[in-house]
């Protein structure tokens, strides 16, 4: 079963991956199994060059897995771009959640980060939220938003959202119904 999708979204230095590295505690204190994904619009290399596995894809492998006792990376050449969804199902099925940093233009709910001292206005505004899936904002000033705002340092209470709306918890912590 493909798990819920939800992108932090915002323009550059807004502090995606700072509120992500908030975030990630607090969804695990409650006790849900999360994988993220980072969106990067260029190509990148994550194999170190004279490794063996560098040394595995130089000499024509397609896809290399490293595997260890305690983790497995796997690097895999594809034709195109996976969709999220596409990387939830094949990556990610063993979790109850995925946090997609990027990605404003999937069709995924979205959390925006908005920092004023990094730009004057958010991505999302009243007028297109809906159109974007916007479900929450976090910023350090008040926003032009008709969905709930927090601050950016309250990951806690961005956590408990999530896990409301999109995983079925319940305000006694208890896993059920709506």
């Amino acid at each position: 079963m493909t798990p819920p999708i939800i992108c932090i979204v915002g323009k550059k230095k807004s502090g995606k991956t700072t509120f992500i590295e908030k975030l990630l505690p607090e969804l695990n204190a409650l006790g849900i199994s999360v994988g993220t994904i980072k969106h990067d619009a260029h190509s990148f290399e994550m194999d170190v060059e004279g490794k063996d596995s560098w040394r595995h894809r130089k000499a024509g492998s397609l896809t290399v897995a490293v595997s260890s006792p305690t983790q497995v990376a796997v690097i895999k050449q594809v034709e195109k771009e996976l969709t999220l969804d596409e990387m939830a199902e094949q990556f990610f099925a063993d979790r109850q959640l995925v946090i997609a940093e990027g990605f404003f233009r999937s069709d995924h709910p979205k959390v925006e980060i908005h920092r004023s001292d990094a730009h004057n206005r958010p991505l999302c505004s009243s007028s297109d939220e809906l159109e974007k899936k916007l479900i929450a904002m976090v910023s350090d000033v008040g926003v032009d938003t008709n969905q709930p705002t927090f601050g950016l340092d309250e990951a806690k209470q961005v956590a408990a959202m999530i896990a409301r709306q999109h995983l079925g918890w319940v305000q006694s912590g208890m896993w059920g119904g709506a």
